[in-house]
């Protein structure tokens, strides 16, 4: 799903060719159904076209215009302090797991880059995670012996090359970056050679995974198995949207006089601020946040410029752009075969660290439905429960769920003043006794559409940098004209009239 289109696109969606791939032509079958065509789903079907299997990619937009498509692309397996909490949550085995994982999720997009000859800008490069909180010291200490115990490629640093009193970091070798779209694109037109299809513009509506159907707007597509890479499973499927939370993070790319930081960077302050280069420019990003949940959420870019221009001298700001990301309340992400299915399988809650565990997400998915055995498939069970891990997170979730359910539909306004709505600006009101979501344009003409999320019913928010219907519930996200731009939500806001 997602957006080429979005009010602010990415770096990599602007330096990259929408794509070519037609909409489904009515019913088809394959060996493999992949739902999908992000990094996770697309890196999927390539090494199950490799493994012999027929496969058919579906996307409800254009391929990799989601949450890929908007990332910052650091192939890495060091994500923040994560071993740390993982290894306290569920046992250093399950870390040093998710970290053999990652590793070699950065080692398969090296071999497809190779392999199928794909120009996306694959460098090596180091990743640093610092603070420069003096309290945090201890934390990174832990996390570098944590990592060295567990083998990963793990020293201490001084980041001295960075523009800041760093007081500690983290230094993981031999990682990568890259231009994610390029990636994708490339892996899109590896899968048609090797006799896959892919298909853009056709959204899936439901999903069989007992039948191993998916029933589409352009006809239904059958296999023996179905790969659910959707960022986040439509509908109900699963239960996952109550499991987690979606939050945006932003990034800008900048030009900026003198040298630039040679490596990767993210910092384990809050706020948390994200570095690396790419091309002529240096990405900035952070600002994290709960959708639906920032009341401006144009400050974030400020912020975020406000920072580079205060550390770095900045020339031109080129690029800025958001990105959605889904957390599970464990931390782990959701790898294997749906609850209850043997044929219906998942991908998803990479917790905005998506690239290289997409790739191993898709090493496991390509062995359990070949029936090989995966070493890293019982970390990721996408059918877990982990009640201790996950209690705090999933109680918070759904607290937050039924408050913006009932309190938001009490604070609508019943006498609003549309006239007063500045262009570009959005407002969720009460008209007719309706909530009714809208949107002024640049040009002065009002967009008028229902603002209960056509997922479980919450009521929508303005999102005032991208100029989208956000849902604060679990994270479906809609145009001005109430076309569905993330999930888990499949079904538009209706339009409404205000004359």
């Amino acid at each position: 799903m997602g957006s080429l289109h979005e009010h602010n696109p990415s770096l990599w969606v602007a330096t990259t060719p929408a794509g070519d791939h037609p909409p489904l032509n009515g019913p088809a079958r394959a060996d493999v159904v992949v739902v999908g065509a992000g990094i996770a789903g697309l890196t999927s079907a390539r090494l199950l076209t490799e493994a012999g299997a027929t496969v058919i990619v579906l996307d409800a937009g254009p391929i990799c215009a989601g949450a890929t498509g908007y990332t910052t692309a650091k192939v890495t397996s060091l994500h923040g302090l994560s071993l740390g909490r993982i290894a306290d949550g569920f046992g250093e085995d399950r870390a040093r797991l998710h970290g053999e994982a990652n590793q070699a999720g950065i080692e398969e997009i090296a071999r497809l880059v190779e392999s199928d000859r794909i120009d996306c800008a694959f460098e090596r490069r180091a990743h640093v995670v610092y603070t420069t909180d003096p309290r945090r010291a201890d934390a990174l200490a832990a996390e570098i012996e944590l990592a060295q115990r567990l083998g990963l490629p793990a020293t201490a640093t001084t980041a001295s090359e960075l523009p800041l009193d760093v007081v500690a970091a983290v230094r993981f070798d031999d990682q990568a970056q890259f231009h994610p779209r390029a990636f994708c694109l490339g892996l899109a037109d590896a899968v048609t050679a090797a006799g896959g299809r892919v298909h853009a513009h056709t959204r899936a509506r439901e999903i069989d995974g007992d039948a191993g159907r998916v029933v589409t707007d352009q006809g239904d597509v059958t296999g023996d198995a179905v790969i659910v890479a959707t960022h986040l499973p439509p509908a109900q499927m699963g239960g996952y949207f109550a499991r987690g939370e979606a939050r945006r993070s932003y990034a800008m790319a900048v030009t900026v006089a003198g040298d630039r930081p040679p490596d990767m960077y993210i910092s384990a302050d809050v706020p948390v601020r994200s570095l690396r280069s790419a091309g002529d420019h240096l990405i900035v990003g952070g600002e994290g946040h709960k959708v639906g949940e920032s009341d401006d959420t144009a400050e974030h870019y400020r912020n975020l410029e406000a920072w580079a221009r205060q550390h770095f001298d900045v020339r031109t700001v080129d690029h800025r752009w958001s990105a959605q990301d889904w957390v599970s309340a464990d931390g782990m992400p959701f790898i294997g075969p749906l609850p209850g299915s043997d044929r219906a399988f998942v991908a998803t809650a990479f917790a905005k660290w998506g690239m290289a565990q997409s790739a191993a997400a898709a090493m496991i998915l390509r062995d359990l439905i070949g029936g090989a055995d995966n070493p890293w498939a019982e970390a990721y069970d996408a059918t877990r429960i982990a009640p201790r891990q996950s209690a705090g997170g999933v109680l918070a979730g759904a607290v937050a769920s039924a408050k913006h359910l009932v309190a938001d539909r009490i604070g609508l306004d019943r006498h609003p003043d549309l006239q007063a709505l500045s262009p570009g600006g959005g407002t969720v009101v009460r008209l007719d006794g309706d909530p009714v979501a809208v949107h002024r344009d640049d040009r002065g003409e009002l967009h008028a559409v229902s603002a209960a999320c056509t997922h479980l019913g919450c009521i929508v928010a303005f999102n005032t940098a991208e100029r989208s219907w956000d849902c604060p519930c679990h994270g479906s996200r809609f145009t001005i004209d109430g076309e569905v731009l993330e999930g888990p939500a499949v079904d538009d806001l209706a339009a409404k009239d205000l004359t």
